[in-house]
């Protein structure tokens, strides 16, 4: 089926060739006369070859490419997209008794563009990151729902807070099928409450799961400090890993309770951990020398765009050097980028920097990214946002 009319210009093509799925608007010389935002478009080259179909959005980014045939998009579109990224996650044993919590669509990378969708449980939690896919929001639920398999019972939209302002969409948090049951999802055996309603992202950071299984492997008899701690993934994995203390520090006090209360889940009357609410920087400033051995960074992205790459690098950097300058000797630094603008050169760069800063030997002892739930299109290298690097400190 085609749609509304795209058409590049002369040599613009080149990239939908090699299938990369974004039509940037300066290689536009041509729309159709009534296209609106979140319109299906199909999209031709100069001298009228059909290059495929899409959402169309106002932006630097007007197209993203669904498909590179003719193909509808509908329910049945979406259902056998789905269930393509069900099998991906199938073949990857995420689904098991002590397992119910993982990504399972992620955008580009399941060849979906602008959509996330994360399962905790029963409940899958539906993000819309462009306004052709809030407004196949109930196809994409429908699709959801006839996973085979899959055990769905609810499926949650939260967009809100992910898609263009300037598209004065209004989109609605809400319960597209089924209703609240339970906030419970269980991960590598540990239960955490999931607050998809008023969380950031989904309501939890399933992308750190793999890591936070390392970081396990590490805490036996460590004093650890969980910065930025959110719900306190990484808290609990240590705790179970047999740290001697676990202390997690976030600026929301309501980050704090969640945290305290997934600990209290998994491990109840646990003595070994305390929880602040409090600025990281000043935490660290105030911060006794030599208090920790493992140190967990994970902060919020610090540059969600370009323009921001500079001030972020600062700060990966300062973060970093005052957590160096105080750090036991022997201690293990677990530090994170999860700014999609800031490569893995630079993110790398600032924490050099800010080791040599310290004046300490440093040696990295790995360096890691997203899990296979949150897989990178080929074609699409710009998926890679995650950066992490596993320090050793003498």
């Amino acid at each position: 089926m085609l749609y509304k009319a795209i058409t590049l210009q002369r040599g613009k093509e080149s990239s939908l060739e090699r299938f990369h799925p974004w039509v940037f608007s300066g290689a536009i010389s041509r729309y159709a006369p009534d296209i609106e935002e979140g319109d299906l478009v199909s999209v031709y080259s100069h001298d009228g070859r059909h290059l495929g179909n899409g959402h169309y959005q106002i932006g630097s980014i007007a197209v993203r490419l669904l498909t590179f045939d003719d193909r509808t998009i509908d329910t049945a579109f979406f259902l056998d997209r789905v269930t393509d990224a069900l099998r991906v996650r199938q073949a990857l044993g995420l689904m098991r008794d002590d397992n119910n919590a993982f990504r399972l669509v992620h955008g580009e990378g399941d060849f979906l563009p602008g959509l996330v969708v994360d399962i905790y449980a029963g409940t899958a939690v539906v993000q819309a990151h462009s306004p052709g896919m809030h407004f196949a929001r109930l196809q994409i639920a429908d699709a959801l729902m006839q996973l085979p398999g899959a055990g769905l019972r609810n499926v949650y939209y939260k967009s809100e807070t992910t898609l263009p302002y300037k598209a004065h969409l209004d989109p609605e948090n809400q319960y597209l099928v089924g209703s609240y049951d339970t906030d419970v999802a269980m991960e590598n055996g540990l239960q955490f409450h999931v607050d998809w309603l008023k969380g950031q992202k989904t309501g939890f950071f399933v992308d750190q799961r793999e890591n936070r299984c390392l970081l396990e492997h590490y805490a036996r008899n460590r004093r650890v400090l969980n910065m930025f701690c959110y719900t306190g993934g990484f808290s609990f994995y240590a705790l179970r890993g047999g740290a001697r203390l676990v202390h997690s520090v976030d600026s929301s006090a309501k980050a704090v309770k969640l945290t305290n209360d997934n600990v209290e889940l998994n491990f109840p009357g646990e003595t070994r951990h305390e929880a602040f609410a409090e600025d990281a920087f000043k935490f660290l400033d105030a911060m006794e020398r030599d208090a920790y051995d493992l140190v967990i960074l994970d902060p919020p992205a610090f540059a969600k765009h370009k323009s921001a790459i500079k001030n972020a690098l600062v700060g990966y950097r300062r973060l970093n050097a005052k957590a160096l300058e105080k750090i036991a000797p022997g201690s293990i630094l677990f530090t994170f980028s999860c700014s999609q603008a800031v490569s893995k050169e630079q993110f790398r760069l600032a924490v050099f920097s800010a080791a040599a800063q310290s004046r300490r030997r440093v040696r990295i002892l790995h360096q890691l990214t997203q899990p296979a739930d949150h897989p990178i299109n080929i074609y699409h290298p710009e998926g890679e946002y995650l950066k992490g690097l596993v320090l050793y400190v003498e």
